[in-house]
């Protein structure tokens, strides 16, 4: 994304064809059906009220905040509704831009925010617990993936792209393979084959999809508009310090993994975070994954009637 901003800075006529990027939707939509195992869901479904009442109240909260931004017209129509919106930072974008917000601004909002949250997270995770052994090196980059699971799954992000060009479904092609993923991996008949050479590509489409559509007037008004995105992204990391106090001391949680659970995002990178750390990761992901639900479910009415009491169409 930074390299397609500079290119596009500097009045660079560069274009990613719109094939790729709706079939990199499609493998991030895949991606997020994989966090969604059957026992996470098993445990959001076992405690639900714990799990909707954090997302409501951080998705509340950012509702409010962007309503505030809209109403002092610091940023445009819908923007600041789905920028402050706490999920998975890449999938917002996309909706974002499936709803009519300027993916660009939402774009500079949330990677702030998954910036901001992901380097307090890792510093408060290094002083609780010092002495946690670094996470195991990863799987090669060349390592073949299941032939057949690797078929399945590219079926699936072709086929779910396909549907949402026929369906006219705002950021389908991210939708309906998250939607039908999740479910054929419940019912155990899809097994994800996303090796890290597709994830990578199909991060940098999104990337660079999104990067080119940076101009010099939008890079000045995300300048002007930073103290107060600032400000709001502040005010959603106190709440999230706020509910992990309320988890340690009502529902017995110890500190860093109530932190960990309610940190207003990404889910990718605090996974990273809580698998290297002597937490419960099993309830921190599944805090994460039923936030995200809640904002996927609820974010598209929630922007449009934030945008209605303010008079933005």
């Amino acid at each position: 994304m930074l390299a397609g901003i500079l290119l596009a800075s500097h009045e660079m006529q560069v274009k990613v064809p719109s094939t790729l990027f709706v079939l990199a939707q499609g493998v991030l939509g895949c991606l997020m059906a994989r966090s969604l195992q059957p026992a996470v869901l098993a445990k959001v479904a076992a405690d639900w009220p714990t799990f909707l009442g954090a997302a409501v109240a951080l998705m509340a909260a950012s509702a409010w905040l962007g309503w505030l931004l809209m109403r002092r017209q610091i940023l445009p129509g819908t923007t600041a509704v789905w920028g402050l919106a706490p999920g998975a930072a890449s999938a917002m974008v996309l909706m974002a831009q499936g709803y009519g917000a300027d993916a660009r601004l939402v774009a500079f909002m949330q990677y702030l925010r998954v910036a901001m949250v992901t380097a307090l997270a890792t510093l408060v995770a290094w002083w609780w617990s010092p002495h946690t052994a670094g996470v195991g090196e990863g799987a090669s980059w060349l390592a073949p993936p299941d032939s057949v699971d690797l078929l399945w799954t590219l079926m699936l992000v072709l086929l779910g792209s396909m549907a949402a060009h026929w369906l006219l479904i705002p950021a389908g092609a991210l939708l309906i393979p998250l939607v039908l993923g999740t479910a054929l991996q419940a019912f155990n008949l899809l097994t994800f084959a996303l090796p890290p050479v597709l994830l990578a590509f199909a991060y940098a489409v999104i990337g660079w999809s999104i990067g080119l559509r940076f101009t010099r007037l939008i890079l000045a008004h995300a300048w002007r508009a930073l103290p107060a995105v600032l400000g709001a992204i502040l005010a959603l990391i106190v709440l999230g310090v706020l509910m992990a106090v309320g988890l340690n001391q009502f529902a017995g949680f110890d500190p860093l993994t109530a932190y960990l659970a309610t940190s207003p995002g990404g889910a990718d990178s605090v996974a990273i975070i809580a698998a290297s750390s002597a937490v419960d990761a099993g309830f921190v992901m599944a805090m994460q994954m039923a936030r995200f639900m809640v904002v996927l479910a609820l974010g598209p009415g929630l922007s449009k009637w934030v945008a209605g009491r303010t008079g933005v169409s």
